[in-house]
């Protein structure tokens, strides 16, 4: 007679559990390093526009979208359908897409910016480059352990 045993990553945790299973244990940095990035980018001159526009959509989209993500989870409401870890899956992916994207039109501008802009604006715009490669870092390593908890689940 073979017992089947549930894999770690294969079931997908609710209340205090978020804060002790990957990936889900990466909210709290994606929503810190995300809010990083928001902060810093909207402290300096937007100059040009659009792509810090979008870095400021990239950021304030993900860091709602993860805190409501989060707090389905914690509360449980993903036990009443079995979709959740494809959907875990599909909208980390979308958030990793999202801030490369951002993160590269972020350090673009950035360079550009290297001698037109007053040092504090640029040491604040350089920090917001890190933090949003470090937000995509995250993002990546969470869509990465979620693809593994949707295979397995």
């Amino acid at each position: 007679m073979a017992t089947t045993t549930a894999h770690p990553m294969g079931s997908l945790p609710s209340g205090l559990g978020i804060c002790t299973t990957a990936p889900d244990i990466l909210y709290l940095p994606e929503l810190v390093f995300g809010g990083l990035v928001w902060i810093l980018v909207a402290s300096t001159h937007v100059d040009p526009p659009m792509p810090l526009g979008w870095v400021m959509f990239v950021s304030v989209f993900c860091f709602v979208m993860t805190s409501i993500w989060m707090v389905i989870f914690a509360v449980g409401g993903h036990k009443s359908s079995s979709g959740w870890a494809a959907a875990d899956f599909a909208y980390h992916g979308l958030a990793t897409i999202f801030y490369l994207s951002a993160a590269v039109d972020l350090a673009y501008i950035t360079y550009l910016k290297k001698f037109s802009t007053h040092f504090k604006n640029y040491q604040i715009d350089i920090s917001a480059v890190v933090f949003c490669y470090v937000a995509t870092l995250l993002y990546f390593i969470h869509v990465i352990l979620s693809s593994i908890r949707w295979k397995n689940f």
